[in-house]
């Protein structure tokens, strides 16, 4: 996944692609203008580093194009990439709404000041629970998977004196072209409602009580590069719009979903302005309420895991970088074989020459590698690397394993570096545990 195509770029190249970096003679690799290196020397590593000025420019851009394109679309932050209060809270200010897929992420998303109202709920299994806490709070949508859910959802509302707010979510049966863990919009993948069923299933969401259907959803997967299949599915649901109203129905809203890709090597990710081209195009003149739901796109480049090297190891075949990161940190190399830049800290390393190394952390697992035989300097014990493009599915997919504790996390802002989660310590990893008296 997002692997480039041909040779790996260099780290001259990698730099280059992006600005919010640069490589000072004396400070070493800068993010947001704050050097690498202080931010180890304050607080260890591993740590993860985000940027909020690259945040705003990313949230910035996307707006910026879909206004020039002539669209009014509602941004909703996918919280599930990276759903840390004080990115929340900097979406809040940036007029954000949300896509939560849990009782979690609501709660969230509400304790970093986002309205009820301004919550889109998806997933495909919301529990009882979930929607009670949810329905009761005022949420502003839910997106509907089944003519199961729908029947949940008309049953919790209707106890509760409420009415709910739903959209369908249609399979359009499309392939993203994104790796297959990642697909969700064809019609072997277990989200959404086939398109063939949203008729009948929006003609029982209108005859249910506590609930009224307002219009369909899609989501086709993420990471995805090209308009293309955008365009594919976008069609669809412009046709389906039409059949809803045809048959008296309707139809106020139309989530187009996220998966907006972004550029792991030095490659520029998906061209934001053919997508805003593609959505005016396809679905511009339906005359209802367009959402976006974009999550990798906004911070995926706006964070850095750093981390130091442990040691080199060599063999008769290979070159060995142990980091003092490792998968429970970064579980992306181990889970999707994704590609992620990897630069030195050091300005005198980032200009030395360069070897292959296969770049590894410590856990016990031949799965914990960062890089297979990437091109990288001589890097000794202490050394320093910046692991690129770590701002989403990042910490928010971190565990403990091997009783590894949690990394720190720091937020730089106009210059400034902030933590914003300290370093897991040891005893919290049994804190919560309960050991019962035996015998």
């Amino acid at each position: 996944m997002a692997v480039p195509v041909g040779p790996d770029p260099s780290l001259q190249d990698l730099l280059a692609a992006r600005p919010a970096f640069e490589m000072h003679a004396r400070d070493g690799l800068c993010f947001e203008d704050v050097p690498l290196n202080a931010v180890a020397d304050a607080y260890g590593t591993p740590t993860w580093v985000y940027g909020a000025g690259s945040i705003r420019a990313r949230h910035g851009a996307v707006a910026d194009a879909l206004r020039g394109a002539g669209l009014d679309v509602h941004v909703h932050y996918a919280v599930k990439a990276n759903d840390h209060l004080a990115i929340l809270g900097l979406f809040h200010g940036l007029g954000t709404g949300a896509d939560v897929v849990s009782l979690g992420e609501f709660m969230r998303a509400r304790r970093a000041g986002i309205a009820a109202a301004d919550v889109v709920f998806s997933g495909v299994g919301k529990r009882l629970d979930e929607l009670s806490a949810t329905i009761a709070a005022g949420i502003g949508q839910i997106n509907v998977e089944s003519a199961e859910e729908l029947e949940m959802i008309s049953a919790v509302a209707q106890a509760a004196g409420r009415t709910a707010k739903v959209v369908l979510r249609m399979n359009p049966d499309v392939d993203a072209g994104t790796h297959e863990k990642i697909t969700t919009g064809k019609a072997d993948n277990k989200f959404g409602i086939p398109a063939r069923d949203v008729p009948r299933i929006y003609a029982l969401a209108a005859a249910l009580p506590g609930v009224e259907p307002v219009g369909i959803a899609l989501h086709i997967g993420s990471q995805i590069l090209s308009p293309a299949p955008y365009a594919e599915a976008y069609g669809i649901a412009a046709a389906m719009v039409g059949k809803l109203r045809g048959d008296g129905f309707a139809v106020s809203v139309l989530d187009l979903g996220g998966g907006l890709g972004i550029g792991y090597g030095d490659e520029p990710g998906i061209s934001l302005s053919a997508f805003a081209s593609t959505v005016r195009r396809e679905v511009g003149g339906l005359g209802v309420r367009l959402l976006l739901e974009p999550g990798r796109y906004l911070v995926g480049p706006a964070g850095v895991l750093l981390a130091s090297v442990i040691l080199q190891k060599r063999t008769a075949e290979k070159r060995f970088v142990v980091l003092d990161a490792a998968m429970n940190d970064l579980a992306r190399p181990s889970l999707y074989d994704s590609w992620h830049g990897i630069l030195p800290v050091s300005a005198a390393q980032f200009a030395g020459p360069v070897a292959a190394a296969d770049i590894v952390g410590p856990v016990c697992e031949t799965a914990d590698c960062f890089a297979t035989g990437r091109e990288v300097p001589e890097m000794g014990p202490g050394s320093r690397v910046a692991i690129l493009d770590a701002g989403a599915y990042g910490a928010v997919m971190s565990s403990t394993y091997n009783a590894r504790p949690r990394a720190a996390a720091v937020l730089v802002d106009g210059g400034k570096v902030q933590l914003i989660t300290p370093r897991q310590t040891i005893e919290a990893l049994w804190a919560a545990e309960i050991v019962p008296e035996i015998g």
